[in-house]
């Protein structure tokens, strides 16, 4: 390998390391935003807000990189494809941290109003779901690994049922003004969830992209069929 492709190698190496950074910092800001949410801990909330500061700091470091990369080098084919996968993954867990910190607001912004027990339930389940979902996708990226991507629609199927069915849940608060008032910002936290379940589903699109050259969404574009071909 020349020096010239070994830098290049060592500079995406490098990018990929800040992508798990990245990821990291997202997955604590998720768990950290609902726990806030179950806890009514406002506090931990504004903490939660701050630190989106990081994450969006991080993102601002790789494009940086990214552009660098690019002007000293001429990727092609898989190459290139592996630094859309960078720039895209970057920009779905930055968003992650931004659904983080809208949960985190929201938690502020309802202090003091009365709580429904089942629809925290609801969140805490959507939870358990999108942040394996996170982890699913970053492992996919680390060891190009097709198959880990391509279970990720399965996986996500759990949130967007969850939220589907939010507002059942919402509607039965109607009676008591108060309480209708909370469950309404309820939704917007489970549509924050399930978007971090979508962008989960990116990475891996993009993880698909750079495996097979071939860019489809998922699930339609894709099928549990292809692992074998």
């Amino acid at each position: 390998m020349t020096e010239f492709r070994s830098q290049f190698h060592a500079d995406l190496n490098r990018l990929e390391v800040l992508l798990l950074d990245m990821a990291e910092m997202a997955e604590d800001q998720i768990t950290r935003a609902v726990d806030s949410l179950l806890t009514a801990d406002a506090a931990l909330a504004h903490q939660v807000v701050v630190d989106d500061r990081r994450i969006d700091l991080l993102y601002v470091d790789v494009e940086r990189r990214w552009h660098e990369v690019m002007a000293r080098q001429t990727p092609v084919a898989s190459d290139l494809r592996l630094m859309s996968l960078v720039l895209q993954t970057g920009h779905s867990l930055e968003r992650m941290g931004d659904q983080a910190s809208n949960i985190a607001r929201i938690v502020e912004l309802t202090a003091g109003l009365p709580r429904n027990e089942t629809i925290l339930l609801h969140i805490r389940e959507m939870r358990s779901v999108v942040v394996p979902m996170l982890q699913t996708a970053m492992e996919a990226l680390v060891k190009r690994d097709l198959n880990l991507a391509l279970r990720l629609p399965e996986l996500d199927d759990p949130a967007d049922w969850l939220n589907r069915n939010m507002w059942r849940e919402v509607a039965a608060c109607g009676p008591d003004p108060a309480l209708l008032e909370w469950a309404i910002h309820m939704m917007l936290v489970s549509r924050a969830l399930e978007r971090v379940g979508d962008r989960a589903v990116d990475i891996g699109e993009q993880v698909a992209f750079l495996l097979t050259g071939e860019f489809r969404e998922f699930p339609e574009g894709w099928t549990l069929a292809r692992r074998t071909e």
